[in-house]
């Protein structure tokens, strides 16, 4: 899997995250104007591999 660092049509950085099969299985859901925010963003998505699952369909809507 690969990170992926780019500009948008608005001019902010966004990442996406491509499987190897080159499928798109995760992105940034928003522009960021510095460079150095998106590569925070996908740090804290690196960071996050103890995050535990919860269940949401057990949850009253």
């Amino acid at each position: 899997m690969r990170f992926e660092l780019y500009r948008d049509g608005k001019g902010e950085w966004r990442w996406r995250l491509r499987a190897e099969n080159g499928e798109v299985v995760a992105d940034s859901g928003e522009g960021y104007v510095r460079r150095e925010d998106c590569e925070h963003g996908i740090a804290l998505v690196k960071g996050a591999t103890n995050a535990r699952v919860v269940n949401m369909t057990l949850k009253i809507a």
